[in-house]
């Protein structure tokens, strides 16, 4: 599961001891809600069939794919359905090959969720060996569904504008400039890229006065 309420708030607060930035925009904005996510095979699959799509269209997507599979936490289910069934789902050919493909690695033993590397980074590389899985779904799921503390998804567009706004940059870091302004925020990376999200859905309420 994800950080909790107790360890997200922990995160922040040593964060704005580490850059009091973080702790102005805390004032302004408050802490963020927690995001969690059930660990394994339903929360990537639910990574899969949201790319591309907008929040609404994947939640359709996914109530149809429930519909033809019958149990959404059943990989195994995925193989005794056809491509048109998928399809009908409103599945691409593209996003039907990545399901599959995800059912294959976990019931063929090649990934178990309860085996991952506790490293963070042999983690996302076993992660993202599974087609349509790169590095940013990753870094979510290590974050949202196992709450890895120190997860960092740089290459996140709304991460590196929050980052920006909440230290007052000019423009918008680089990737290469958001992991590197990161590097002192270790341990507490993972909140410090929640409260980011947070910070971007506040909007104009953000902005530093």
């Amino acid at each position: 599961m994800g950080l909790s309420e107790a360890q997200l708030r922990a995160g922040v607060d040593a964060l704005g001891l580490i850059e009091p930035c973080f702790a102005a925009a805390v004032d302004r904005v408050g802490y963020p809600p927690t995001r969690i996510r059930d660990r394994g095979y339903a929360t990537l699959l639910r990574t899969i069939i949201g790319q591309q799509v907008s929040v609404k269209a994947a939640d359709s997507m996914y109530r149809k794919f429930v519909e033809a599979v019958g149990d959404a936490d059943d990989p195994a289910a995925v193989t005794r359905v056809t491509d048109e069934e998928l399809r009908a789902a409103g599945m691409s050919r593209q996003k039907s090959s990545y399901i599959r493909s995800l059912s294959e690695e976990i019931t063929s033993g090649r990934l178990d969720f309860d085996d991952l590397p506790a490293d963070d980074e042999e983690a996302i590389t076993e992660l993202v060996r599974i087609k349509g899985i790169g590095r940013w779904s990753a870094e979510i799921y290590l974050l949202f569904a196992e709450g890895r503390p120190d997860i960092w998804p740089a290459g996140d567009l709304a991460v590196q504008i929050e980052v920006g706004r909440i230290l007052g940059h000019e423009s918008r870091p680089s990737e290469k400039l958001t992991r590197e302004l990161a590097e002192a925020w270790r341990p507490h990376r993972g909140a410090a890229a929640i409260f980011a999200w947070h910070h971007y859905g506040a909007g104009a309420d953000a902005a530093p006065v």
